[in-house]
């Protein structure tokens, strides 16, 4: 796997096509990579305490390596 930690990075294939981003973390054995910026999902929370309101979050989630290219 050539990307690592910290690369700047174009994504050049799925929904988030042609977005630019930097790589937070490596996952070498799952060949993926997690990108700031990219691949996005709604995930809900359950509230945590009574009487606190559950949530809606937005979460970064790791693409596939061979899907991301190193950009100039």
């Amino acid at each position: 796997m050539n990307i690592r930690k910290g690369d700047n990075v174009i994504v050049i294939t799925g929904r988030d096509k042609g977005k630019k981003g930097k790589v937070v973390k490596a996952f070498p054995k799952l060949s993926r990579v997690l990108v700031e910026g990219v691949n996005k999902v709604k995930k809900h929370q359950r509230p945590r305490k009574s009487g606190e309101k559950g949530q809606v979050m937005e979460v970064a989630m790791p693409i596939q390596v061979s899907n991301v290219k190193l950009s100039q």
